[in-house]
């Protein structure tokens, strides 16, 4: 998979982008566990992705759900065993 951030708001910690190879639209925040740090990636609609950065309001509110687990089925990578907690 290879993510590509077209957007990037670095206060808020967050970005939005589309995965190439599969044409997802994302929004993605760093998470880290004992041994590293990474990106989970939530996939947005085109809608929303499109909308970006004039619904800032609309993304922070994933976002947020998001970074409290609330919308895993939106989880274009599983996390392994060991996931992370958002930085």
């Amino acid at each position: 998979m290879n993510f590509i951030d077209k957007h990037v708001f670095r206060e808020e910690r967050f970005s939005v982008g589309i995965e190439e190879t599969t044409g997802k639209y994302y929004v993605s925040f760093p998470v880290a566990n004992s041994y590293v740090e990474y990106e989970e990636y939530y996939e947005i609609d085109r809608d929303q992705y499109e909308a970006c950065p004039a619904n800032l309001d609309v993304l922070k509110e994933i976002v947020k759900k998001s970074r409290a687990r609330q919308n895993d089925e939106r989880l274009i990578v599983k996390p392994g065993r060991l996931r992370g907690s958002p930085v």
